[in-house]
């Protein structure tokens, strides 16, 4: 039991390791630039093993989606009785802007937001997640609430739409010279305020 906790451990570990190997190479020089070869190199890995746990450069960027994804249709799914999807999920998205206002300012520029904003391959990367992501939290509302699908997937467009606003904020923000606390300041108002919004839209 011991030696499968610590096998997961180091997974975890090498797969962060190279995330952020990753993210620090396409903050010096850009997503096109940078190889997968080069990354492997510079995390000290086979590329094969960084092929292991991202079998796709695009996923080098993307690599929390699933694990978001997840989150989200769990907070949905299990909400308590009257509350809306946008209440359900309100805290978990407040709680990554501290996340980001500890991030140092050189990291930021590896980020999602900040390379979709310079890169026309990250910013399709980004919207095509966006669109994942509501079609998953479209699915958890519909299978918890008696609504029309097509009212479902509006819904979750709305709340992926979120995300779409923080992505596209943050990197807007950082390209024009803010840190990632002063980010995460400027951005918690108007995100309270969208899913304040929100959820008086979805409350029934």
């Amino acid at each position: 039991m011991a030696r499968t906790g610590l096998r997961d451990l180091k997974k975890a570990r090498t797969h962060r390791h190279i995330a952020d190997t990753a993210a620090r190479l396409f903050a010096e020089r850009g997503y096109e630039a940078v190889t997968v070869s080069e990354i492997a190199r510079a995390a000290e890995v086979a590329e094969q093993t960084l092929y292991n746990y991202f079998p796709t450069k695009e996923q080098l960027v993307t690599d929390r989606e699933q694990q978001i994804q997840d989150q989200l249709s769990d907070l949905i799914r299990t909400r308590p009785a009257g509350t809306s999807p946008a209440a359900a999920i309100r805290d978990f998205i407040l709680r990554t802007l501290p996340d980001s206002s500890e991030m140092p300012p050189a990291a930021a520029r590896g980020t999602l937001g900040y390379l979709a904003t310079i890169s026309p391959t990250v910013h399709r990367l980004a919207l095509e997640l966006t669109d994942r992501l509501a079609t998953a939290l479209a699915a958890a509302i519909s299978d918890t609430t008696p609504i029309a699908p097509e009212i479902a997937r509006l819904q979750g467009i709305a709340l992926a739409g979120v995300f779409q606003i923080l992505i596209s904020e943050s990197g807007r923000r950082i390209h024009e010279g803010q840190n990632p606390a002063e980010l995460a300041d400027a951005l918690r108002p108007a995100i309270e305020n969208v899913l304040t919004e929100l959820d008086r839209w979805l409350t029934k």
